[in-house]
């Protein structure tokens, strides 16, 4: 017989049973009673959460949220909230809270039902991310209560703030088929069927927007639509692009075929290679490639797909054949596809009897111009050449290689503001880069004003730097202004400025970063607006070491370093810039030079040239005043090689030997001859080794030694 429960225990066995977490709370916030699952869910035992302060377990609940909690629960009677509860090993999850207010035996009592929703929002916010991603933005329009409800991302894709713009009879106005959409809708909502379209939008540049949308129905009746948005405009022009390809591979006129590499059948080929071969589009399809082309032997096929598995691609020559039997060059690539789990080959050949053609003609004029041409037409042509291939910025002119980031950087930093640094030894052009600079920049129209900071006096560099005003110092008999005034609104090239006096440095600083500065005499500040270009031919940064350069002046001025090569480093341009002096100066003392033999090259080509490209043209230029021409050849006009001289300390060849033979002889105990004797070690006989041995005067050695 089962005794019945009494209904306290019953209570207690329904609460401890329930799923969901269940917490009773005083007043005071202290914790009355927790059921097993919510004792195990915390980590706490029974006893130890009896009584604890609710905040302990909550622990981002204020003083003010606790009496709101209460007093809304003890108004309403229940309560819902959501908050964050602390398990007793450190971990947080979210939970939803049902709150009740009630008496047992009369203490009033707060009854938490308590739902762990941790997981509930992890998946709420991957479906989320995962909208987001996609780019698919989601709607609910219930006809029964009028409710309408769309994702943040439906907002994101139409750029809307607020949900109502989204009604399908406000959208609808977006799209060029706007009222096709709305028809589609009102035919769902009587048959049900889903519905699924490509809309464009009006805008500029449109969208592709496909629209997905299903009824749900209830007692007949289509009570409530789901609908989905997503831009698809990237994968509309993608399939535009693929059907664009497509057309142009049929309307290609090389010739495109497609064969399946294991069993050697058709797949595709276009228009072109069908009226190339002479067959129908009706009569292809599975053809062989040897029924296509009967040249192609089965071995020749098995060779070219092993070709194609190996290495991927193949290229070669091939004489086709028409169907009617005549044949014609082609030049084949062909590459190796997988498609759709089938091996494929596909083959570009191109029509090249026109080109054979052509080539068998340049071939004959060719070997009738190589008959024709001698020296003189061979040394034109390279100087042609090489003056076409020339890479001219004003009047700096290359062809190298090696020289090309120089041009380069030229054309980067003239059309812009930045200060500029030319680095490079003497001679080698730095005010031809500055040149460059200032004429294809927007300061070309005003003066490029030059100044070299080595050849002024040092009392001298200020005032024409900065100008002076009358009286400023002994002989200042008016004002004048400095170059900087000149440059306003153009470009200032300051050579050699290594060489500018430390105190002097600090105003060009000045110039630099505050665009003003005081002329000698004057208390009055001038405003400029200069580009300053800097050219040097020292160390700047051993010179800061040194002190005699500021570190803040050459960070200025090192905004965009450019390093001018030496000549010996662009070896190339030597005869192309000998051939430009040699036009130069041959004009200018009206001579007729034409050209500058080979021989002339080779020597101007291996010499160092330590004075860059300065010297060159000083070379050129006495060369045109000595020589007759018309042809440039060596002369007494050339530097002679500089004899590199014989470092000391080398020893003799007869002191090599005896120290040779003195190491044998102590690595075989001062034995000569025998198997094991110096002799035979060195490859002589024993008498000769003696002789030699007397000669250099290793036995006198061996006696002083035994003496000693």
């Amino acid at each position: 017989m089962v005794l019945p429960l009494p209904e306290t225990t019953i209570k207690d066995w329904l609460v401890e049973t329930l799923p969901y977490e269940v917490m009773w709370l005083t007043a005071e916030g202290d914790i009355a009673y927790a059921n097993q699952l919510c004792r195990e869910r915390l980590g706490y035992s029974e006893q130890s959460l009896k009584k604890r302060p609710y905040k302990e377990i909550n622990p981002f609940l204020t003083d003010e949220a606790w009496r709101g909690y209460w007093e809304q629960s003890k108004k309403r009677g229940t309560y819902y909230f959501k908050s964050t509860h602390q398990s007793a090993d450190g971990n947080f999850y979210d939970i939803e809270v049902c709150a009740q207010h009630f008496l047992n035996e009369d203490e009033e009592l707060l009854c938490l039902i308590i739902q762990n929703i941790t997981y509930s929002y992890f998946y709420h916010n991957m479906m989320t991310r995962t909208e987001k991603m996609a780019g698919i933005g989601s709607w609910k329009l219930n006809f029964e209560d009028d409710s309408f409800l769309v994702t943040d991302e439906a907002l994101t894709i139409f750029d809307c703030t607020q949900k109502e713009e989204l009604l399908p009879e406000n959208l609808a106005l977006r799209f060029h088929e706007g009222q096709e959409y709305l028809q589609a809708l009102e035919t769902l909502q009587m048959n049900g069927r889903p519905l699924e379209m490509l809309l464009q939008t009006k805008e500029t540049p449109s969208r592709y927007i496909k629209v997905m949308v299903e009824a749900k129905v209830k007692d007949n009746y289509v009570h409530k639509i789901i609908g989905a948005y997503q831009d698809v405009t990237e994968l509309h022009q993608t399939v535009n692009d693929l059907e664009y390809y497509k057309e142009v591979i049929e309307q290609a006129q090389d010739l495109i075929l497609v064969f399946n590499m294991v069993t050697g059948t058709l797949l595709h080929c276009n228009d072109s290679a069908l009226a190339a071969f002479g067959h129908g589009r009706e009569v292809v399809k599975d053809m062989h490639i040897h029924d296509f082309d009967p040249t192609t032997k089965p071995d020749w096929w098995e060779k070219h797909v092993d070709v194609l598995y190996g290495k991927g691609t193949a290229h070669y020559e091939w004489l086709a054949t028409h169907r009617n039997g005549t044949r014609f060059p082609v030049e084949v690539t062909s590459t190796y596809l997988r498609y759709n789990g089938i091996d494929m080959d596909c083959m570009v050949m191109r029509d090249i009897t026109e080109r054979k053609a052509r080539e068998l003609e340049l071939y004959e004029a060719l070997a009738e111009i190589e008959e024709l041409k001698d020296q003189l037409e061979q040394e034109n042509a390279y100087l042609q050449e090489e003056v076409k291939r020339s890479i001219n910025f004003g009047n700096i002119i290359s062809v190298s290689a090696t020289y090309a980031p120089v041009l380069t950087k030229i054309n980067q930093v003239a059309p812009t503001e930045a200060t500029v640094l030319i680095t490079g030894e003497s001679g080698t052009g730095k005010e031809l880069l500055a040149n460059a600079i200032h004429q294809h920049s927007s300061r070309a129209s005003h003066p490029l004003i030059k100044i070299n900071c080595a050849t002024l006096p040092k009392e001298l560099i200020e005032s024409e730097l900065f100008g002076h005003k009358k009286g400023a110092f002994t002989g200042a008999m008016a004002d004048k202004l400095g170059k900087f005034a000149l440059a306003d609104k153009g470009t200032i090239f300051l050579d050699e400025i290594g060489e500018m006096p430390v105190d002097l440095q600090a105003k060009l600083l000045r110039v630099l970063q505050e665009g003003e500065f005081d002329p000698l005499g004057s208390h009055k500040s001038v405003k400029v607006n200069v580009r300053v270009i800097a050219a040097t031919n020292r160390d700047l940064e051993a010179l800061i070491q040194d002190g005699t350069f500021r570190e803040d002046l050459f960070y200025r001025l090192n905004v965009f370093p450019i390093h001018n090569l030496p000549l010996r480093e662009r070896r190339e341009d030597i005869p192309v810039l000998a051939n430009h002096f040699l036009e130069k100066h041959a004009t200018r003392v009206g001579k007729q030079f034409t050209r500058l033999s080979t021989k002339t090259v080779d020597l101007l080509m291996k010499y160092p040239f330590p004075g860059n490209i300065r010297e060159l043209e000083n070379l050129i230029e006495r060369a045109v005043i000595v020589e007759l021409g018309p042809t440039l050849k060596p002369g007494d006009w050339l530097p002679k090689p500089k004899m590199e001289p014989i470092p000391s300390g080398f020893a003799t060849f007869e002191e090599i030997q005896r120290d040779h033979i003195i190491q044998v002889l102590q690595h075989t105990g001062w034995r000569v001859s025998g198997p094991k004797g110096a002799a035979h070690i060195l490859g002589l006989n024993s008498k000769t080794l003696f002789a030699k041995m007397k000669k250099l005067g290793i036995e006198k050695e061996i006696r002083v030694r035994v003496t000693d």
